[in-house]
This record gives C-alpha cells, sequence and structure tokens, in this order.
C-alpha cells in the first residue's frame, strides 16, 4: 500500500514538472517511465531542453515553483544551476533535466536508457 502510495505520488509529481516546462516553453519534453526497470534510480526522468542558460534556469525555476504550490516539497538535491547547461533537480522519485540543446545533444541522457517507456509531450 506504502509503494502504490509513493508511484502515485511520483506520477504526480512527474506531470507537475510537465506542466513547469510548458510553462516556460521547455523544448522535446519527454517522461521516461523507470518504474519496471530492474534496480532502476527512480520512478520517472522527465528531460526537456532550451537554446539559452537563461531559458534553462527559468524553466528549473518554473518546475520549481509548480511542484512546491501543489505538493510544498523541495527538491532533495539541485546540480548545475551556476552555468545553467544542464541542471538537475532530483525529488528522488523523479529526477529532471533540463538541459541547453547542445548538451542534450552530446549527453544522449535518453538513450542511456533505452528500456524505458518513453512519453512526449509538447510545449504550452
Amino acid at each position: 500500500m506504502v509503494k502504490s502510495k509513493a508511484l502515485k505520488e511520483s506520477t504526480y509529481i512527474s506531470e507537475l514538472a510537465i506542466h513547469g516546462m510548458q510553462e516556460k516553453k521547455g523544448n522535446d519534453i519527454v517522461r521516461l517511465d523507470l518504474r519496471n526497470i530492474f534496480s532502476s534510480v527512480s520512478d520517472f526522468f522527465v528531460i526537456c531542453h532550451a537554446d539559452s542558460t537563461t531559458q534553462v534556469r527559468a524553466i528549473a525555476n518554473s518546475v520549481e515553483d509548480e511542484i512546491f504550490k501543489a505538493t510544498q516539497t523541495e527538491p532533495w538535491r539541485k546540480e548545475g544551476l551556476e552555468y545553467s547547461e544542464w541542471i538537475v533537480l532530483d525529488y528522488i522519485d523523479v529526477v529532471i533535466h533540463i538541459f541547453r540543446t547542445d548538451k542534450r545533444e552530446f549527453y544522449g541522457v535518453e538513450d542511456l536508457w533505452g528500456d524505458a517507456e518513453i512519453k512526449n509531450y509538447r510545449s504550452a
């Protein structure tokens, strides 16, 4: 029962993250469902990119705001804020990756999790 509640919460947080990305025009938004992958690090990865570090930072702020307003939850860990080329917001069961376009192409995070179910979203 506890696991079911946690899964519902992680799905909700991933949806809030997607909405925050859409609000700031994040590009090529995808959600990787990692729940059925053996020894998965989290339930979901939510990924998008933007053309400038300013937009990457704005998207990260929007995602944090959306999640906090709805759940009063802050990220367990944040990385990449100094240069804003690849910001990671770690909510433990949901890890959010916001890239500058060239960094997303270079690192290919989606390719590393090829067994994950991938769902694409449009910007708002």
